[in-house]
């Protein structure tokens, strides 16, 4: 979209407009940056003071920050989320692919939609069902028998192994790969047997995928990740996790087998969960959480050791290493003092 007036914006977002409605905003960009032709939002009230100084031909804001401003504006519920819906109208990122490339290569017995784009040398394979207006950016692989929604959206280099299932208006970042074998083998003594992975992915509606994450195949059952589930960049998926509608996972986390995660779970990046375990729903994990065992109660956990000087660290991990030791002593003392009657 080139441009649209505070107006037409106000009407999309139910938003009141206050000042001039025929102005026309063509991009979105934070207070301190904006400028003419460009609108802002104010979703803290602790940065009001910038407001005084904001150039932005409008800002979108709460009622209870509404004195603040003196310019065009329009009045919201929630500055944040319009943010993002204003973003969207004016969302200029181009598609992943047009029309359907000529050194694509797709199989005869592949089905595809209403308006299918396939970008260059993708490859999509036998049995293949693409829904409408899937679009498939260059160098894609989608294997034999995979199912893609409709209004889905690959960007370049995505792999989707066979008999995968990916839902609707999904979104999958480049280099991800959906389906490879999960880590299954037997021991033979010494020697390593490959366990086949006989199961398959299935990942719902309006899932979002970064770059370069890996969702593993299941071993028998699927690896399940349910609809509205957003999953950040170079995450490792293992085999046979569910996780459950509308959770959230950063950046770097890493979820071990068969481990099962419920329903609007935040998971903070570079975190790490134990394999066979089940996390409840609400259940929130800040950033570089280790979680070896289940979670059976909603609310936010936390573990490790905050950033210390290396000095004050030492001290600590030194501590730490003679808790054993201290804990017997103490068990000690206190039998001696029983024994007094003290």
């Amino acid at each position: 979209m080139a441009a649209i007036t505070l107006a037409e914006l106000a009407n999309k977002l139910g938003a009141e407009l206050r000042g001039d409605g025929t102005v026309e905003i063509h991009s979105i960009a934070s207070m301190g940056k904006a400028v003419s032709g460009q609108i802002t939002f104010l979703s803290d009230s602790k940065y009001r003071q910038q407001l005084i100084e904001c150039q932005a031909d409008a800002v979108m804001l709460r009622e209870a920050d509404v004195e603040f401003f003196q310019g065009n504006m329009l009045v919201v519920k929630d500055p944040y989320l319009c943010y993002a819906l204003v973003a969207q109208l004016l969302d200029t990122t181009p598609v992943a692919a047009t029309d359907i490339a000529p050194s694509a290569y797709v199989d005869s017995t592949a089905t595809l939609g209403c308006n299918v784009a396939i970008g260059h040398n993708a490859v999509i394979e036998a049995g293949v069902q693409l829904g409408d207006n899937v679009q498939i950016g260059a160098g894609c692989f989608i294997g034999k028998n995979a199912i893609i929604g409709d209004n889905t959206k690959l960007w370049a280099n995505v792999t989707i192994y066979h008999d995968v299932v990916l839902g609707s208006q999904c979104l999958v970042q480049s280099s991800t790969v959906i389906g490879a074998d999960g880590f299954g083998y037997a021991n033979d003594k010494g020697e390593w047997v490959k366990i086949p992975q006989l199961g398959s992915v299935c990942i719902g509606d309006r899932v979002e995928i970064g770059a370069c994450t890996t969702i593993d195949r299941g071993a028998l059952e699927d690896t399940i990740i349910a609809d509205n589930v957003i999953i950040d960049n170079q995450m490792q998926i293992a085999h046979n996790v569910q996780i459950g509608y509308g959770t959230a996972m950063a950046g770097g986390t890493i979820v071990a087998g068969s481990t099962t995660i419920g329903k609007y779970c935040i998971i903070g990046g570079a975190s790490v969960l134990n394999g066979h375990i089940k996390i409840a729903d609400g259940v929130t994990i800040t950033g570089m959480g280790m979680v070896m065992r289940s979670i059976e109660d909603k609310g936010m956990y936390s573990s490790g050791i905050p950033l210390q000087p290396n000095r004050e660290w030492r001290r600590t991990a030194t501590r730490v290493h003679r808790i054993d030791e201290m804990n017997k002593r103490l068990k000690a003392v206190e039998k001696q003092l029983a024994a007094k009657g003290e």
